[in-house]
């Protein structure tokens, strides 16, 4: 009864869809060369062979799953791997990245005729989804054609799963479908098995044998001639109402340590004018990596409004704020900070990450806060103590390459379904 309205819901609003990617192009949310992908339409033909088609749905996802990408394509030289995503920023990324065999194209909107036209074009031969992606009409689609799925690095969220208790007979059917479910932490795993999923496994989080993000040699040089002995920290992944208590902090420690530059990456890079604009309401001075591309000695507040920069800021930077943390976002993963050895403060809602934070706080290698001036203090005694700076890195690397196997596990586990699209 319940996918009987969504799916007539979904149908219905096929008219209204023009309008919504409009809309959604106009905010620099849709590529308008290829709105007609998010329509099923392939802007690329199919390659002859096997296909896998991998689905990472946002930047998270898609760093995720690049290692996954190069051992699937090691497995045989026959195989082609789709990527899709859903954002135009994943998007970007995924295209710089992706290797020989690979390519890219933007996921389907749930739509069974958008379904139908995407399936129909790929032919798939195997399709494993990342993290949290649960469509409704691809997966009872797919599932009428025998496509075979996997959901690796699977999440789900306490507060998915309260949503998702709400509709017992749904999410059972739905989460059926798939052949393997391998959750990223045990969390997840227990609220699978909660909901009903069988096959179920827990093998880690595949960011632990992603590669760090790396960086152009002559920028992360140049950036760190510009920056010179300056004490530096750094803001990653921000989220609104973050920005103005990292911009507080900064003044508070600048006071007693000038010189002081506070790298600000917003989660959202497109927020880099408004970000700047607190920055400078405060009395800061604030430069835009976007517009500018070092900064100058008298810089407070640099604003890292690009993509795909990240290996240079966590490079530059030997104490990283993990963002999403000072407000009930549920934090971001501090994987590459720990992968790349630095310092690592969060605040007290790193929720997505209960495993991960588990294992740093047993090796105390990161500092948890409870607020902004907590926040203020941690950074403070980390930029005054490099000791103990260090000593945390080494920690947090150590966790770090512990769980590197990971990839190794998946690929074990899904070897079944990757042997028969072979023969």
């Amino acid at each position: 009864m319940i996918y009987a309205l969504y799916r007539g819901l979904t149908d219905a609003a096929g008219p209204f869809v023009p309008l919504l990617l409009a809309r959604r192009t106009a905010a620099g949310r849709e590529d308008p060369a290829r709105r007609g992908e998010r329509l099923g339409h392939a802007s690329i033909p199919r390659p002859a062979g096997p296909l896998i088609w991998v689905h990472a749905a946002s930047v998270g996802e898609v760093l995720s799953v690049q290692v996954l990408v190069r051992r699937l394509l090691e497995r045989d030289p026959r195989l082609t791997i789709l990527v899709t995503t859903g954002t135009v920023t994943s998007a970007r990324l995924i295209g710089e990245r992706l290797p020989d065999r690979a390519m890219h194209q933007f996921a389907p909107l749930d739509r069974m005729a958008f379904v139908r036209r995407f399936l129909d074009h790929w032919k798939p031969d195997l399709a494993i989804w990342v993290e949290s992606e649960i469509w409704p009409n691809m997966l009872t689609e797919m599932e009428k054609r025998g496509l075979p799925i996997a959901l690796v690095n699977a999440r789900m969220s306490e507060r998915s799963f309260k949503r998702w208790r709400r509709l017992p007979r749904l999410i059972r059917k739905l989460l059926g479908i798939f052949r393997v479910i391998l959750p990223w932490d045990e969390r997840s795993a227990r609220n699978f098995r909660a909901l009903g999923a069988r096959g179920v496994g827990q093998v880690g989080n595949l960011k632990f044998s992603s590669d760090p993000p790396d960086a152009e040699l002559e920028e992360l040089a140049a950036m760190r001639a510009a920056i010179g002995r300056r004490p530096v920290w750094l803001a990653a992944s921000t989220h609104a109402g973050e920005e103005e208590q990292i911009i507080q902090a900064h003044k508070a420690l600048a006071a007693k340590r000038p010189g002081l530059l506070t790298v600000l990456a917003p989660r959202h890079p497109d927020r880099g004018e408004e970000i700047a604009a607190l920055a400078k309401a405060a009395g800061l001075r604030a430069l835009r990596r976007s517009q500018t591309r070092r900064p100058a000695a008298d810089t407070d507040i640099l604003v890292a409004d690009t993509i795909g920069e990240m290996g240079i800021w966590l490079r530059v930077c030997p104490i990283a704020f993990v963002g999403g943390s000072l407000v009930p976002f549920g934090g971001h993963n501090p994987i590459e900070a720990a992968q790349l050895g630095a310092a690592l403060v969060y605040g007290p809602h790193m929720t997505n990450f209960p495993d991960i934070t588990a294992q740093l706080g047993q090796a105390r290698a990161a500092m948890p806060v409870a607020d902004a001036a907590a926040l203020t203090a941690a950074v403070g005694r980390l930029l005054d103590d490099p000791v103990e700076r260090r000593r945390m890195a080494r920690a947090a690397g150590a966790v770090a390459q512990r769980n590197r196997g990971v990839v190794s596990t998946v690929m074990a586990t899904l070897e079944p379904l990757i042997t028969p699209i072979l023969a």
